[in-house]
């Protein structure tokens, strides 16, 4: 089996996207103690009326780690491949991988925040008469 050298661009690359993909994980994460902190103020306030916009945008910043923290390995490990570096694609599909088993109930869990189930719907609280019945009202 001939092995080729790895290619002179490879392995700077790789470094650059992975220092990328770190630095893009620390700013999102950044940004959801921001509007953990901003959500905290508006408790502290007593005024709440903003309160459902920030978990919303909290959901959201939150599937962005998700998708970036996942995504950004199998990218690296792309042009891993395409640089011919196959231990490095290896570890970060390895670190994908793992990261996406981490990462799926934090996943669903802001997917439930942003599409919550519809509320069951309501009982009736009046008696209500069927026709061809008695006119006495079930349940007492």
């Amino acid at each position: 089996m001939d092995r080729q050298p790895a290619a002179r661009w490879a392995p700077s690359t790789v470094a650059l996207l992975t220092v990328a993909w770190l630095l893009g994980a620390l700013v999102l994460l950044g940004w959801v103690l921001a509007i953990g902190f901003e959500h905290w103020a508006e408790q502290a306030s007593n005024q709440g009326a903003g309160a459902d916009e920030l978990a919303r945008k909290a959901y959201t910043v939150l599937l962005l780690l998700v998708v970036e923290v996942v995504a950004a390995p199998v990218v690296i490990a792309v042009v891993a491949v395409c640089g011919l570096l196959r231990r490095t694609a290896a570890v970060y599909l390895a670190i994908a991988l793992g990261l996406g088993v981490l990462a799926i109930p934090v996943a669903a869990g802001a997917h439930r925040g942003l599409n919550p189930p519809p509320p069951p719907p309501s009982v009736p609280t009046t008696c209500q008469e069927l026709s061809g019945g008695d006119t006495r009202c079930p349940g007492g």
